[in-house]
């Protein structure tokens, strides 16, 4: 916003300074005249004839006071305008690292050297923020460009369906008709997990109490018939267990967790536990498949966009978009919450949710 031209802050630390000082002196000049010159007598003659008196006093404390007084303004101008200008050093740095954040550089860092005090912690917050913010822009990048990939092969697809039919007019139409749906629908799937992320990214819900277990009991009727196909047994265990957000959010939440652990699972005989608990004023979602084994290097990328853990085969529906995990990561954060995964020695994936508990 527009501002109208004032004075520097160095320069009213400096007024400031010379200003005190020169109250300083007046207030030290009516102490001795209250104090001193007032009890002089007003006579020319002492006990030896001559004697020093208050007209005498007067005239020659004035002129020194006022040489005194113009010192010490003088001596808190110079002094307060080098104190100011080492006071406010620091402040200098993290405004010239602002500008060149505001330029589009986020990898400027400011590293103020020194003993801790309040510039110091300005300049630690800011470095925290400035790195915050150059992650968040580099995975909005990656994010962007994995998006326009991800969302440009099924378009791509369909053309060239679309061309190839044109082209063979002989060509099946009912086997046509059936490839175009199965890629329009992993658009139309990919388009509303992107809508999902950024709507729990904004995290501009209406929170209001949800019960884990139920969510979870749901999200496992919904994809009970998908375990059962894939010969995969699905057990639920736990309690009530209560937290504070978006009911519509969490379960898509559980239901992204229930189904990614069942497609990533064995092709028969496999196991996924579902399991709630409170513990200590915190709400625990623990979701655990069997499966094959996980690198450690990989465990830590799962959450990241259009990232999958391993090669699945799936002949009844479509293949994923790569966006559940990330989903259940922007969820959790949005509520508050943390997401821990750790791959699981016999093979497999432990994921476990900690979100702030209700009463």
């Amino acid at each position: 916003m527009p501002r109208r031209p004032g004075l520097s802050v160095r320069l009213k630390l400096t007024l400031s300074y010379a200003g005190f000082l020169a109250v300083a002196g007046a207030l030290l000049m009516g102490v001795v005249w209250a104090f001193l010159l007032r009890y002089v007598p007003d006579t020319s003659r002492g006990l030896l004839g001559i004697s020093p008196n208050r007209y005498l006093l007067v005239h020659t404390f004035a002129p020194a006071a006022a040489v005194a007084m113009a010192f010490l303004l003088l001596f808190g101008l110079v002094g307060g305008w080098i104190l100011a200008g080492r006071m406010l050093a620091p402040l200098t740095q993290i405004t010239d690292a602002a500008r060149t954040a505001g330029n589009g550089s986020l990898s400027h860092r400011i590293r103020m050297k020194g003993r801790q005090d309040e510039f110091r912690e300005l300049s630690d917050a800011f470095d925290s923020m400035l790195e915050q913010l150059e992650s968040h822009v580099d995975e909005q990048r990656r994010f962007a460009a994995n998006a326009s990939h991800e969302l440009r092969t099924p378009l791509a697809i369909s053309r060239t369906l679309l061309d190839v039919a044109r082209k063979d007019p002989t060509q099946d139409r009912g086997e046509l008709i059936s490839r175009l749906q199965a890629v329009n629908t992993r658009a139309i799937d990919l388009t509303e997990a992107l809508l999902l992320l950024s709507r729990s990214d904004r995290g501009n819900f209406v929170r209001e109490s949800v019960d884990l277990s139920l969510v979870v009991e749901e999200a496992a009727e919904t994809l009970l018939q998908l375990a059962e196909r894939r010969g995969i047994t699905l057990d639920v265990t736990g309690r009530a267990t209560r937290t504070s957000g978006s009911a519509e959010l969490l379960l898509r939440m559980v239901t992204n967790l229930v189904q990614n652990a069942i497609v990533h699972n064995l092709p028969d005989g496999g196991t996924v536990t579902v399991h709630t608990e409170a513990h200590g004023g915190t709400s625990v979602l623990r979701v655990e498949n069997t499966g094959r084994r996980l690198p450690p290097e990989l465990v830590s990328t799962l959450i990241e966009p259009f990232q999958r853990g391993t090669e699945r085969v799936r002949t009844d529906e479509h293949p994923g978009v790569g966006l559940g995990l990330a989903i259940v990561h922007s969820i959790v954060r949005a509520h508050d919450g943390t997401l821990e995964l750790a791959a699981r020695p016999a093979g497999g994936l432990l994921v476990t949710v900690r979100l702030p508990g209700t009463p």
